[in-house]
């Protein structure tokens, strides 16, 4: 069995990180690697964040840096550059709950005092994974890979006769400048990564730290969605306040009978109390059992939106009741029909201003993006009013013959998971049928059914269901290989795997 720590990590967490991921996958793997004796060190350093991070929901790496972005910038640039860093460092806020959980279990307890000492049983090859231009950036944060590292001599496997005591205090002293003259350059690498900070222009730190100021500004959050049995669906908690987060959690676990808890995110850049905070239990049992809403308690307002004007009306009088110190205010359901028709009349001004003979495969997602395909409830089939922009559709695909289109079928959560891949897969079915019937080359086609798993909207509402029950695109070139995904979020490049 392995017993090195850093490479059990490597082993046991990678592997909990990474499933289910696809792309980037070599990167991803590299930067864990390195991540980890960085975050050992740290908590090495600061038992007291050993607790704190492990009873936290979503840590982030930010907080590891003291939320110093110049820092966290500097460690990030020297992982992999093969991914996108916005992904690595999603990567890397995963994988701080798995490791606490691992250390904890290694350790035997969850406690500071254990952890703290599994590290230090481990300290040397932590220290030996480190990556050598970690230690700038430990320096900075006032953590020496050194700290806390045993330097006593394992005993000798034969004993010499004892030398004279001025020969012994000799060796000995020979033993310790090794370690002295590292102390003396950590020191120095402290002294002068300090001063290049220092050095930094006095009205970019001033602006700096207004950002940080302004960003603790944000509102402590609680959104909350219920699906079409009253069950949650969504609910996320932002705020600064770990401990009540816990409370809160837990309210929402044994009202709703949620196991999962509320995706949560405690950091600084939020209030540490919700207003009329104590109201918030009682609030919630209100909720209890109601179908289809969606509350949101943001700051001096707390929004509640319904299927059912009635029952969002009603909900909010009895808020009003117990939230003195809040706004209650009722959110209008979306009129879908309006959105529909505003973005298919964008559509086709869109359609009737390309260029026929100078089609493009960006040309075909942009307006492909522009128009809204929803069906009804376990329905194919297409509503008459995409029609006459499918038609549209189908003759500039005749012209671009480089162009291959992916037609991408999506549902609700309602049925089951084998009902909604075979209607999904029906929904996008429908789309080619009809553009081959319109004169589209099949070879240019592809369906693809994706059930509920890439919902635009919460299931929360039945608008919500509405705009999930539709169809998203992908449009390739076949002269350059380039993919471009269509869907609500608009027409994005797709990366390469």
């Amino acid at each position: 069995m392995n017993t090195d720590l850093i490479e059990r990590l490597k082993s046991d967490v990678t592997a909990i990180v990474l499933q289910g991921e696809t792309e980037h996958l070599f990167a991803k793997d590299q930067a864990l690697a390195q991540f980890y004796p960085v975050l050992l060190s740290i908590l090495r350093a600061r038992p007291a964040w050993i607790e704190s991070l492990g009873q936290q929901l979503n840590p982030k790496i930010d907080e590891l840096f003291n939320n110093n972005p110049t820092l966290k910038q500097q460690f990030l640039a020297q992982l992999d550059s093969t991914a996108p860093q916005d992904e690595i460092e999603q990567t890397l806020n995963r994988a701080i709950v798995p490791t606490m959980n691992f250390l904890q279990a290694e350790a035997g307890a969850p406690t500071a005092e254990a952890v703290g000492h599994l590290l230090d049983t481990h300290a040397d090859s932590i220290q030996r994974a480190l990556p050598v231009w970690a230690g700038p950036i430990l320096a900075s944060l006032g953590v020496s890979p050194l700290a806390g590292q045993n330097l006593n001599r394992a005993p000798g496997l034969a004993s010499e006769p004892e030398a004279e005591p001025v020969l012994t205090e000799e060796k000995k002293a020979v033993v310790f400048w090794p370690f002295i003259l590292l102390v003396i350059i950590a020191a120095i690498i402290l002294f002068f990564f300090r001063g290049c900070l220092r050095d930094d222009d006095p009205d970019e730190l001033r602006n700096a730290q207004a950002v940080s100021e302004a960003a603790a500004t944000n509102p402590a959050i609680l959104k909350i969605s219920t699906g079409s049995q009253g069950e949650i669906v969504n609910c996320q908690v932002q705020m600064n306040d770990p401990k009540y987060m816990q409370i809160l959690q837990n309210e929402i676990k044994q009202i709703f009978n949620y196991s999962i808890g509320c995706g949560a995110v405690a950091n600084e850049n939020y209030h540490s109390e919700f207003i009329d905070q104590d109201t918030i239990p009682s609030v919630l049992k209100l909720l209890q059992g109601m179908s289809n809403v969606t509350l949101t308690w943001a700051g001096n307002q707390v929004s509640v939106q319904a299927a059912n004007s009635a029952d969002a009306q009603r909900l909010a009088g009895q808020i009003r009741g117990l939230a003195k110190n809040v706004e209650v205010v009722t959110q209008k359901p979306v009129d879908m029909d309006e959105a529909i028709n505003t973005a298919n009349t964008e559509a086709k001004k869109a359609l009737d201003e390309l260029q026929m003979e100078n089609i493009e495969a960006l040309d075909v997602a942009t307006a492909l993006n522009l128009q809204l395909i929803h069906f009804a409830t376990g329905s194919t089939e297409i509503p008459e009013v995409n029609k006459s922009l499918l038609d549209q559709t189908a003759a500039l695909l005749q012209y671009a013959k480089d162009v291959r289109l992916t037609v991408i079928g999506h549902t609700d959560t309602e049925g089951s998971s084998t009902q909604n891949q075979e209607l999904s897969l029906k929904r996008a079915q429908a789309i080619v049928n009809y553009l081959v019937q319109k004169g589209v080359n099949p070879a240019q086609l592809q369906p693809v059914g994706m059930a509920a798993s890439q919902p635009a909207q919460p299931n929360a509402t039945s608008n919500g269901q509405y705009q999930n029950r539709r169809v998203t695109f992908e449009v390739m070139s076949t002269e350059d290989g380039r993919v471009h995904t269509v869907d609500n979020e608009g027409v994005v490049e797709k990366k390469a795997s």
